[in-house]
């Protein structure tokens, strides 16, 4: 059985069968030796693919000044994806490398790619890395652990079993030295920002978490898990006495914005507009944010880590916004507030008695539109109109909540004449910007010709009692024997009485 353990193992067996199985080749027939050496050559190659991945622990005795590994290398094949590196107890994580190398042994080329998770010791003392399985290319590969002792410091003379190494290193001569990683200073910021301090009640105010990094900045940055982040920081920053719009960020993008004349590349991760309910003080509190920052390798190299996972968490300012009350009205706590108007879908048109059309009242702007109610109908004569079916519609964008709302009813008129639909529907808002309530009232009139339908309206009303119940009482003639049978009873009994009350009176005379 031919042994294997990687490419570069192979490579050597080759050399085997080159210096001892071709000269016994020559004596066989030519074409028969070229077959039987590709046959030996296919299983060889069959060997070498199966171990593709091979994972490396750590020594088993490291200094507390010393960081440990685990290192997983991937043969001919780039690492796409990986799971989590295993806890060690005592250890922190210190931050995951990646590495690549290539070989070229007569005329054949191989690679490996490597990816090094590093470990830092937070005590002296006897640890136990147990077995694990971690999952590379979505495969999952198992390592049996080991124990690990962490002793006194030692000298910083020797290789430390955190270091990166370069796989050409021996191959050009150059000596192994463990990589050291330097820090940059960043130009970025975490931000909350509210476009407004002080609203009304029910006045929406658009507030925005963003990233940001000015065009200048030097320091590499990564996301580190922004969903699980914003689901912690909504907990905190979102009162219970308000309306959200969310904007429904699913994708973090860059854009370009100027700051006080400077350039800086924003990323958005919330946006949305409150509603406040009542009024008082909203407090959004100091807000953390948690970014990878790499640090970089003070001599970088073309094979090997050239920078290291670590993290760093800036902070949002915290922000006060206060909630005014409304000016005195009869119907403060009821109407919307925002800037609307109103789109009607006629203006003059012409029906006839009994005939009916349909009449949309449509309320656009921008505020709260989920909270728009339906517009007040003020009862006439001659006019009947039912529920109406709603409908609307809600954008979110450029730091506002803006849509329509329809109110579409059917209207009928029973006798003929002008109407004025102005004098039939209107719905009251509050204006935050000019600070004053504001009437929306329609601007439709209506010619109706034609003969009256009144009866015919009157006639198809509901009639209600007895009407109602001519449909469910008996219509069986009732014996009228037992009614003269029932009434004389009652006449004796009160004649009885009357006998009995003479009789007590007399004797007690």
């Amino acid at each position: 059985m031919f042994p294997y353990g990687g490419i570069s193992a192979n490579v050597a067996l080759f050399r085997e069968l080159n210096n001892r199985i071709i000269p016994i080749f020559a004596t066989m027939n030519k074409t028969f030796a070229r077959f039987l050496f590709v046959c030996i050559s296919f299983i060889v190659l069959g060997f070498s693919q199966a171990q593709e991945v091979a994972i490396e622990l750590g020594p088993e005795e490291i200094g507390i000044n010393e960081t440990f590994t685990i290192k997983v290398t991937l043969s001919d094949e780039k690492i796409k994806s990986y799971d989590q590196f295993p806890e060690i107890t005592g250890f922190q994580k210190q931050g995951i490398s990646q590495s690549s190398s290539m070989n070229l042994i007569n005329g054949q080329m191989s690679s490996s790619n490597s990816i090094i998770q590093y470990y830092k010791p937070s005590k002296k003392g006897t640890f136990t890395l147990p077995n694990f399985e971690i999952a590379i290319n979505g495969k999952s590969y198992s390592s049996a652990g080991q124990k690990i002792q962490v002793v006194d410091a030692v000298s910083s003379g020797g290789l430390g079993s955190g270091a990166a190494i370069d796989p050409f290193a021996d191959f050009f001569g150059r000596s192994t030295e463990q990589p050291e990683f330097v820090e940059l200073d960043d130009d970025a910021f975490f931000s909350l920002s509210v476009d407004k301090e002080q609203v009304y009640q029910g006045e929406g105010f658009n507030i925005t978490l963003a990233f940001y990094m000015s065009e200048e900045n030097q320091a590499p940055f990564q996301f580190y898990e922004p969903g699980k982040q914003l689901d912690a920081i909504l907990k905190k920053i979102k009162p219970t006495n308000v309306w959200e719009e969310n904007f429904n960020i699913t994708n973090i993008d860059p854009d370009k914005v100027t700051i006080n004349g400077k350039r800086w590349t924003r990323f958005k991760v919330y946006e949305a507009t409150f509603f406040p309910f009542s009024e008082g003080e909203i407090e959004i509190p100091r807000i953390p944010w948690e970014m990878i920052k790499y640090k970089v390798a003070k001599n970088p190299t073309f094979f090997g880590a050239n920078r290291q996972e670590d993290f760093k968490t800036f902070y949002s300012s915290p922000k006060t916004i206060k909630v005014i009350p409304l000016p005195p009205h009869p119907l403060k706590n009821e109407v919307s507030v925002g800037q609307f108007q109103l789109r009607e879908n006629i203006t003059d048109i012409e029906v006839e008695t009994g005939q009916g059309f349909d009449y949309n009242f449509g309320i656009s702007g921008v505020g709260n539109i989920n909270a728009i109610s339906a517009p007040k109908r003020i009862p006439a004569a001659n006019l009947n109109t039912f529920d109406p079916n709603v409908r609307q519609q809600i954008n979110r964008g450029y730091g506002r909540v803006s849509g329509i709302k329809d109110f579409n009813y059917y209207i009928t008129f029973t006798e003929a004449g002008e109407y004025d639909l102005s004098k039939n529907f209107e719905w009251i808002y509050f204006d935050p910007q000019l600070a004053v309530y504001d009437t929306l009232r329609s601007a439709a009139k209506i010619k109706v010709v034609g003969e009256s339908k009144t009866n015919e309206a009157i006639s198809s009303q509901r009639l209600g009692g007895l009407y109602d119940r001519i449909n469910v009482e008996d219509n069986r003639f009732l014996n009228e024997k037992y009614k003269y049978y029932f009434t004389a009873a009652i006449n004796v009994l009160l004649l009885l009485i009357l006998v009995l009350i003479a009789v007590l009176i007399l004797r007690r005379r």
